[in-house]
């Protein structure tokens, strides 16, 4: 699991996640972040930038496309005829990080808290692209990536969401 080194590194201009471990990179995965680019505030569906730190892990045990509403497993198990049903439907699949931002008045607090945003690292369906903005604020990746990330870190990992590296 982790330890005082490990740092997760998000860049939205490159939509690439890294997971950095005693100073080397463990992990280098294509992410998707907001459509609507970086922001912090309220209701903008932007992805906030600056500190942040994993304050919940959530979806252990849970099959592999797993579907989670309000952060819990609803039973579904996601498929794309699922997906033709309801196709409005942000799907938040297989694993959560739920983030916290640690820079008060820029993600912490007030207008710009990310917690409160529901601000999450989490898959997604298979066919979602990656590498290219499209999520409605949270980090995206893909199943099998989050499972990866999600079994190698803890709460409390520190999480940096740059613009660019």
């Amino acid at each position: 699991m982790q330890n005082d080194v490990t740092l997760i590194k998000v860049s939205i201009e490159e939509q690439c996640l890294q997971l950095i471990e005693s100073g080397c990179v463990t992990m280098d995965c294509r992410i998707s972040t907001a459509s609507n680019g970086p922001g912090e505030l309220i209701n903008s569906e932007c992805t906030p930038r600056g500190w942040h730190r994993i304050r919940a892990r959530i979806g252990a045990g849970c099959p592999e496309n797993a579907v989670f509403v309000g952060r819990r497993p609803t039973g579904e198990i996601y498929t794309p005829a699922l997906r033709q049903q309801d196709p409005g439907r942000d799907w938040i699949l297989t694993r959560i990080l739920w983030l916290c931002g640690e820079e008060p008045g820029r993600n912490r607090l007030g207008e710009v808290d990310s917690m409160r945003r529901y601000i999450y690292i989490h898959g997604s369906p298979e066919e979602d692209p990656m590498g290219i903005p499209s999520s409605h604020g949270c980090i995206k990746m893909t199943n099998r990536e989050v499972i990866k990330l999600f079994d190698r870190v803890s709460v409390g990992t520190r999480v940096l969401v740059e613009e660019v590296w």
